[in-house]
């Protein structure tokens, strides 16, 4: 609740709790602010004042005022009057796709369709000590380990200390790291030698150096809704045309996928086969085997994002290991199992595809820090990465029994089998407005929206299930979920 105070009105509190929320990003480029009534109810101050604060918010340029609908964050370098063809109510315009309806709104816009960076910033702004439950990682306390700082220790107390730092490395990466993971990833049943893998600076690089050699600006790409926000927002900043592809309990919608190859040719689909970000979901052997009959007839490349392979179980369907890289790449990474701050990730390609995907990494970073590239392919070799993720997901399915427990207890639905880090989770509410709500509360949540390529109003949220045990989380989360209704 706001307070009167003799230095600050609570007209200018209010403003300035909305506007540090938009600068931090805790309230992204199109999210609606809550109407005047609600918003006085919730900070217990007058209707007058709430509009006094969003006029200063509007002189600001913070929100623009649509009428009849209220306000919103403004979109950076946004044309919020340029024409956007209008939509019925099954989301399709006469005579338009799906493709070519978004295309068109992208560019009136003059934005991304997802600003990602609201998602990032938020998962990583810490808004109270509270755990929280939209954050896409696991607990720091949680990856503790001993072993890391000792193979750090122990690459830099030899000569390799001063000889990775005086010279650059090997240009693909640390040639004892491409071997190690060469090995690892065989027992997937990915057979890749390690001249086919490149490391790089986390996952996210190693996606953006195969979109940067494969694609062109205007080119159309297929990628997974619900989906990961950075990817809708990356491929949009190059200037990709994103066709999003239903994503379902057996893998993505195959009629839509078939649609687009002859309406579109797409060059690219990318797609996360394990543990699906955010709704669990694992590629069924059937769909993938369709996925890459369609790869090959209409001669676009699979990208498989398998940022979650060291908690699933080494069985799950992966279309890299089907293919055996022929039209498939393949990508990871190792800041969500052992630590993010190293940024280690890496690729695996078709041999014809190794060298323009190395040029475009040297063009980016030139080589990758090879002091810490050494550590981990410690850490792989001798077993402790193993052990180490095998700790992880015994502690994560006991986390996952209790959140769900609490979860349909405080009234939710589950709109994915739990499965891995994730929860797809139906609240009944739109979690934009909830989202806001439970910021006053100390908690970020990460609401549905931010995972279409489309930003619209859902009730679906994704919830951590690492952070999401605490049952205090879950009574504030019921009583807030009551006022928003």
């Amino acid at each position: 609740m706001l307070m009167r105070s003799p230095t600050q009105s609570l007209t200018e509190q209010l403003s300035t709790r909305f506007a540090e929320r938009i600068r931090t990003r805790l309230l992204a480029p199109g999210a609606r602010l809550p109407s005047v009534r609600q918003c006085a109810s919730q900070h217990g101050v007058s209707p007058s004042t709430v509009v006094a604060a969003y006029d200063q918010l509007l002189a600001q340029g913070l929100v623009e005022a649509r009428k009849n609908r209220g306000f919103f964050v403004r979109e950076a370098g946004g044309r919020p009057d340029a024409p956007v063809p209008a939509r019925d109510e099954s989301g399709v315009v006469e005579g338009w796709s799906t493709a070519h309806w978004w295309a068109a709104r992208t560019v009136a816009r003059g934005a991304p369709p997802v600003n990602a960076t609201a998602l990032i910033r938020g998962m990583f702004h810490r808004i109270s000590d509270k755990p929280q439950p939209g954050m896409g990682v696991f607990p720091a306390e949680w990856l503790e380990s001993s072993f890391m700082p000792a193979a750090v220790r122990k690459v830099t107390s030899t000569r390799v200390l001063q000889d990775c730092s005086l010279q650059y490395g090997e240009p693909l990466g640390d040639s004892h790291l491409r071997r190690v993971l060469s090995q690892k990833l065989a027992s997937l049943n990915v057979q890749a030698a390690p001249t086919q893998i490149i490391t790089t600076v986390g996952a996210t690089h190693a996606l953006d150096i195969i979109s940067r050699t494969l694609l062109r600006p205007g080119d159309p790409v297929m990628v997974e809704e619900p989906g990961w926000a950075v990817e809708f927002a990356r491929l949009a900043a190059l200037g990709m045309r994103i066709l999003p592809v239903p994503r379902r309990a057996d893998g993505p919608d195959l009629d839509v996928m078939a649609r687009y190859c002859e309406e579109h040719r797409p060059k690219l689909y990318v797609s996360v086969s394990v543990f699906h970000n955010p709704t669990g979901h694992c590629l069924t052997p059937g769909s993938a085997h369709r996925v890459l009959q369609l790869a090959h007839r209409h001669d676009f490349h699979v990208v498989e994002d398998d940022t979650y392979s060291h908690i699933a179980p080494e069985h799950a369907t992966r279309m890299t290991a089907l293919d055996g890289l022929q039209r498939t790449l393949y990508v990871s990474g190792f800041a969500k199992i052992l630590a993010p701050n190293w940024r280690i990730g890496f690729l695996a390609a078709p041999p014809a595809l190794v060298e323009q995907l190395l040029d475009t990494k040297l063009l980016a970073t030139l080589t990758t820090p090879a002091l810490l590239e050494k550590a981990l392919a410690l850490c792989i070799e001798q077993g402790q990465l193993r052990r180490h993720a095998e700790r992880i997901r015994t502690r994560l399915d006991a986390a996952r029994a209790r959140s769900i427990k609490l979860a349909l207890a405080a009234g939710c639905q589950f709109a994915a089998e739990p499965a891995g880090l994730f929860g797809w989770v139906d609240t009944g509410v739109d979690t934009d407005a909830l989202a806001q709500r439970m910021l006053d509360e100390g908690y970020l949540l990460a609401p549905g929206a931010l995972f279409h390529a489309e930003r619209r109003p859902s009730t679906l949220m994704r919830i951590n299930f690492a952070t999401t045990q605490d049952a205090g989380f879950w009574r504030v989360y019921q009583r807030v979920r009551s006022q928003v209704r």
